[in-house]
């Protein structure tokens, strides 16, 4: 029988979460518009998340890059949270974004 630390230690549960907070508010990689990930349309979300890349002088990475990392990261931490309504705008703004940077879509990816 195992149990999860953060069922042993209920503080780890809360400090994760401002940790993945902490990161997509603070992130050295990007400055975001405030709500980015809560914006009503998937191309609204993917146009926001460029113009942030592109105007950042922080990121370690090319702009297309960061924008989907910073995406990715939040798909992952917000995890289970997620109304299947929101994750499905949230995956449609990775396409958008692979558009609007004029890249491949990704291999098995529909859309």
């Amino acid at each position: 029988m195992s149990h999860s630390h953060a069922a042993t230690h209920p503080a780890h549960r809360a400090t994760g979460a401002r940790w993945s907070q902490r990161v997509t508010d603070t992130s050295d990689a990007m400055d975001l518009d405030p709500g980015v990930f809560k914006l009503g349309s998937a191309q609204a979300i993917a146009r926001s998340l460029k113009r942030s890349a592109e105007r950042s002088r922080r990121r370690k990475s090319e702009p297309y890059r960061s924008a989907m990392s910073m995406l990715t990261f939040y798909i992952n931490r917000a995890g289970h949270n997620l109304s299947p309504t929101r994750l499905r705008r949230l995956e449609a703004a990775k396409r958008a974004l692979r558009r609007l940077f004029h890249k491949p879509a990704e291999r098995g990816a529909r859309g």
